[in-house]
């Protein structure tokens, strides 16, 4: 086996293989990840049967975005693995196979035992697998290359973006399908099958890849050398430009999705499933990559030297672009409209053109500015920086989240009742804010077989008169009024502490009737109100040539009416659920178009601040031979 370049010019014969390999394990990746924050939100809590409370919105988020940081953080794990003791190839092939066990334990959720551990168990192994050859396989492409054919890095970086982006198109196309209709078992198998294909392509190709041995301690010393603490000195500030634009990037597998399903979903002349939206922009970086190599960056240097760093920074600016477009159309769906998914897939170009300057420039850059030894562990630097992003994500995303006041104390009540107490309906009153019962806060929780049927609140029927008031008038318009006409049909009405009820509309089919609660406080844990929400009427749906390859039903569907659980929007002598559910808190402290207003403004000064960094940068490249 070679241990250094071959001197050819051309490209060296191992890339095929990588190439190959990383295109079956993008789609096992980004498959599994496509689905995931959807499976957490609405199937998770069925795997097992009933009575398992469902993740909301922010909840599902912030674990979509702490797997991501498991993902991204395990790579300095696999870069001293591979740096230091194994070297590339052999960690490679080892944490695939921890990677193709973390698709198997994904695919036994509901089979046997507790889907939530299987679960954690799955993204764990998954996290140590991916993140930890994530550093590994993209300096082990670099290191078939010697100085003769060093000017193949930026052709051979895109190529290895686009078969990335190959895989991830195909999986987010397929398997937002496959859970819809097959459900969780061949949504999470086949990505599993398309990982332990891409080992083998991996494996195979072992003889004609180079294999540089691992350096050893001398990694360490080359890491404390001058040269060594001088380029990581110089690299950690452009890590933590790139981390903030992960920050957003990410959000495409988690908010964007929930802000998909509250859309007009028909483009192209296709309903799209939420998460398979995101697929398009693998399509955007397939159509990107030659139109900014071989036209937008030569015209561009025609005018101006396009050094990385600049390419970079005119990516920075394109993110906060493409999430202020987004905020654009939160605002739209929160006035109550159903835009169109089509503006959505704008945002997404201008994210992929971010992402095309960014990214692949990033990854490029990252490679050349190492020292010989130390290249895994540089890359995955650039790696911990996705990381870093996604821990933002998760911090703002717990910040926000304003905590359920009822569910909390429905589990401290029931933590008193005896063993056996699901076998007859109960009445339980919880109390409210001052923590008393038999006061004029207490809640009143009924539950049904051990799961909760209703919620009644303080001022239930002043709140149902409001809830009546807008329902009238939608029925009149056939839609939500707006906010301004529905706190007018409602004004007059309060709560039992004197405050004006509220009326706040959600997106196109929801609405909240509320006021602060007890506590006076907006935004705090006892805010507190009822939920009105409309019927929108089935759109008439196209026979498409899917049809044939799919079951009657959804997966969704057929699981609920095997669980005989109906749905909470209606209600009959077997299901007497309330149309209007009422809530005590639960909410967001960043609401609506707020939310993403907040990260198109941080975006916006992280690219005004990197100006002055790329300016005084000044680069050092560094080849294996």
């Amino acid at each position: 086996m070679r241990t250094s370049p071959a001197g050819i010019e051309g490209m060296p014969p191992g890339v095929p293989h990588i190439i190959g390999n990383e295109a079956a394990e993008r789609f096992s990746f980004y498959g599994m990840k496509a689905v995931l924050v959807v499976f957490m939100a609405q199937y998770l809590h069925l795997m097992d049967g009933r009575g398992v409370t469902p993740m909301n919105e922010a909840e599902a988020t912030a674990k979509y975005h702490l797997f991501n940081v498991a993902v991204y953080f395990t790579p300095f794990f696999g870069a001293l693995l591979a740096d230091i003791f194994l070297g590339k190839y052999r960690t490679i092939i080892l944490l695939s196979l921890v990677y193709c066990i973390g698709h198997a334990a994904l695919a036994c959720m509901g089979l046997f035992g507790q889907s939530p551990s299987w679960l954690l168990a799955g993204l764990v192994l998954i996290a140590l697998g991916s993140g930890g050859i994530k550093p590994c396989v993209s300096a082990h492409v670099g290191d078939q290359f010697g100085s003769k054919n060093s000017h193949l890095l930026p052709q051979l970086f895109n190529w290895f973006y686009f078969s990335i982006n190959i895989g991830a198109f195909v999986s987010m196309l397929i398997t937002p399908w496959l859970l819809e209709w097959y459900g969780p078992h061949w949504a999470f198998g086949i990505p599993g099958a398309l990982m332990l294909l891409a080992t083998l392509v991996f494996w195979i190709g072992r003889h004609r890849f180079v294999h540089v041995p691992p350096g050893g301690w001398r990694f360490l010393r080359e890491a404390f050398s001058r040269e060594g603490l001088t380029a990581l000195l110089k690299l950690l500030p452009l890590y933590a430009f790139v981390a903030i634009f992960w920050a957003l990037f990410d959000q495409t597998g988690s908010t964007w999705i929930f802000q998909s399903q509250d859309m007009d979903r028909q483009f192209l002349g296709f309903e799209w499933l939420p998460s398979q939206v995101q697929s398009l922009n693998s399509v955007f970086v397939l159509s990107f990559i030659p139109i900014f190599t071989l036209v937008l960056y030569p015209l561009l240097n025609r005018l101006w030297t396009l050094t990385p760093l600049r390419k970079i920074g005119i990516g920075l600016f394109l993110t906060a672009g493409s999430f202020a477009l987004v905020a654009l159309i939160q605002q739209w769906i929160d006035a109550g409209g159903k835009p169109n998914i089509g503006w959505q897939v704008l945002a997404f170009a201008l994210l992929t053109a971010g992402e095309v300057m960014v990214s692949i420039v990033s990854l490029e850059y990252a490679y050349t500015q190492a020292p010989r030894t130390m290249k895994s562990f540089i890359m995955c630097l650039y790696l911990g920086a996705v990381a870093l992003g996604n821990v933002l994500v998760v911090g703002v995303s717990h910040y926000i989240q304003i905590p359920d006041s009822a569910a909390n104390q429905l589990e401290q009540a029931v933590a008193k009742l005896p063993a056996d107490w699901r076998k007859d309906p109960r009445t339980i009153i919880l109390p409210g804010f001052d923590g008393i019962t038999g006061t004029q806060d207490d809640l009143i929780q009924r539950l049904k077989q051990g799961e909760p049927l209703s919620l009644e609140i303080p001022g239930q029927s002043t709140f149902e008169k409001a809830a009546a008031a807008i329902e009238t008038r939608m029925k009149q318009t056939g839609a939500l009024p707006d906010e301004k006409s529905g706190n007018t049909l409602i004004r007059g009405l309060k709560d039992p502490w004197d405050q004006q009820i509220t009326y706040q509309i959600i997106n196109s089919s929801t609405a909240r009737i509320q006021t602060p609660g007890p506590d006076r406080t907006p935004l705090t844990p006892w805010d507190m109100g009822l939920l009105i929400q409309r019927q929108e009427p089935e759109p008439d749906k196209k026979p498409s040539w899917t049809d044939r390859l799919r079951p009657e039903k959804p997966w969704l569907e057929t699981r609920k009416q095997q669980l005989g659980i109906k749905d909470p929007k209606s209600t009959d002598a077997n299901n007497p659920a309330p149309p209007r559910p009422a809530y005590v808190g639960g909410q967001s402290r960043l609401q609506g178009a707020a939310y993403f207003q907040f990260f198109t403004w941080l975006m916006l000064g992280t690219a005004i601040i990197f100006i002055p960094y790329a300016l005084l940068y000044r680069p050092r490249t560094y080849l294996q031979d």
